[in-house]
């Protein structure tokens, strides 16, 4: 017969893996966010030699959307639009921020309520590690953070392949590649991945929403030598450039989409190292994909593997040689084009979406999905109907701000870019996926821009009084003005 502590030992045991807990009775969400990360993903096919099995398993599992936009193609703004659910012209956070000032900017920021904090209110624990606001979880909303040691780095002592006052700048970019540390145990999302492992492996009483923040691909494309080795620099492919692609663009397109501190794509010609800045941010991406497979493994081999939604997403997409520039920050498709796949626990629905959605739709959509309340004030549209039925029709168009009265509007086919002065330019992504070919002056096309066009507000809040943003000129002297106006 089995003794007092036998039979103690068969309980506690039954306890944990028999009976359900509240997380299990309700459903989880692991909220995965990737920085700078474009298309360059196998299952979203933007580069043919990328490497990255863990996302695309994670793709066959659920739904993909493969015309996926930003409210903002810079980090900051980009990610208070998605944990606010605003958009930047509401909040006027359509530039830099810190995170203590995302509900400082105006009336409709302060009331609105940041993604974990709406769980919270509604029974869950909010866990949270990594860059998921710009500055981590400065705004203090997680129950439980993780950190986020390290920040971008770690750095070697001295740049490597960049350094922005080669260009004649001071500042402004970590922009910078070459294999660095040692061992991947150096890198913060080693860290990141790690701790999130840890949380599922974990016996929680609440349902959790679980966000981890990964920063690879950001700048520096600092990663060990083994990643680099999977990409042989010989046989490395650079994406689509066209010497002349600014000669049917406007004037103010340049001025608004201008990186004074970032490598050219002639710059980095001239010097034979374009193959070299595209192996490393390749390089990253395979890095970055194998953490979150560690978090994808720990999922699928915990308690909460068949009741935990998961959303993956990066903040903005990245140029690398396209249109003559290595950056973010800009409205054509390359900066605002992002990959974004939703898996629904035991869902059968599965496969591509080409409808044009948005990150701001994320906060409503995992609220539908987790049978909550919906949120108010959120300005996207929940994409519970198109995990449904990927292919069903889809009336909305994504619309992405980059400063006070710049915007793109991107919809099924076409893609229309307007500036402050009026300006414009119209592209067939069908026809022309690299935004070769300005259609905008051309009259057969007016009736595919003024379709674009009705999706851009009339009315847009002022710049935030907290917004920091030096990139170039155009920018730095909107920032001066709105503060000499703040005082």
């Amino acid at each position: 017969m089995l003794n007092i502590i036998q039979k103690s030992f068969f309980l506690l045991l039954f306890l944990i893996f028999i009976v359900p807990s509240q997380a299990q009775q309700k459903t989880n969400v692991l909220f995965i966010a990737i920085d700078d990360l474009n298309d360059w993903v196998g299952c979203f096919e933007g580069h043919p030699q990328t490497k990255t099995p863990n996302i695309d398993r994670l793709a066959r599992q659920g739904v993909r959307f493969t015309n996926a936009h930003c409210q903002a193609p810079i980090c900051g703004p980009s990610r208070a639009s998605i944990f606010t659910g605003l958009y930047p012209g509401t909040t006027g956070n359509y530039l830099q921020l810190a995170d203590v000032n995302i509900k400082k900017a105006n009336q409709a920021a302060a009331e609105s309520t940041f993604m974990p904090d709406y769980f919270e209110q509604h029974g869950y624990k909010t866990l949270g590690v990594g860059k998921l606001y710009h500055n981590g979880d400065r705004a203090k909303t997680f129950d439980e953070y993780g950190g986020w040691k390290d920040g971008f780095g770690p750095k070697p002592p001295k740049r490597i392949n960049f350094d922005p006052a080669w260009m004649g700048v001071s500042g402004g970019t970590q922009t910078d590649w070459g294999a660095y540390p040692e061992a991947d145990s150096l890198m913060p999302d080693y860290r990141s991945a790690q701790w999130a492992v840890d949380q599922l492996q974990q016996g929680h009483d609440q349902a959790f929403f679980l966000a981890v923040g990964f920063v690879r691909p950001h700048v520096p494309w600092h990663v060990p030598q083994k990643w680099f080795d999977l990409f042989p620099v010989e046989n490395i492919e650079t994406p689509p450039y066209l010497a002349n692609d600014f000669d049917d663009i406007p004037e103010m397109g340049a001025r608004v989409g201008e990186v004074p501190m970032m490598p050219t794509t002639e710059w980095l010609q001239e010097r034979g190292e374009w193959k070299k800045a595209v192996q490393s941010y390749l390089a990253s991406i395979a890095f970055v994909d194998h953490q979150v497979g560690k978090v994808l493994d720990a999922l699928e081999n915990s308690a909460y593997a068949s009741n935990t939604i998961v959303v993956l997403w990066s903040d903005h997409g990245y140029h690398l040689g396209e249109k003559n520039r290595f950056a973010k920050q800009a409205l054509w498709q390359e900066s605002t084009r992002v990959p974004l796949i939703v898996k629904v626990p035991n869902g059968t629905k599965t496969g591509t979406c080409r409808a044009p959605v948005q990150l701001l739709d994320m906060y409503p959509t995992v609220l539908e999905l987790c049978g909550l309340p919906a949120y108010d004030k959120a300005e996207g549209h929940s994409l519970a109907p198109l995990l449904q039925k990927p292919n069903r029709s889809w009336q909305h168009h994504a619309l992405t701000y980059y400063g006070v009265g710049n915007f793109a509007v991107t919809g099924q086919r076409y893609r229309l870019i307007q500036y402050e002065d009026g300006s414009q330019e119209l592209y067939d992504l069908k026809k022309d996926p690299n935004e070769w070919n300005n259609l905008a002056g051309k009259k057969k096309y007016r009736k595919q821009k003024a379709k674009l066009a009705a999706s851009i507000p009339q009315q847009q809040a002022p710049l935030a009084k907290q917004s920091k943003y030096n990139i170039n000129a155009y920018f730095r002297e909107k920032v001066e003005a709105n503060q000499k106006e703040g005082n």
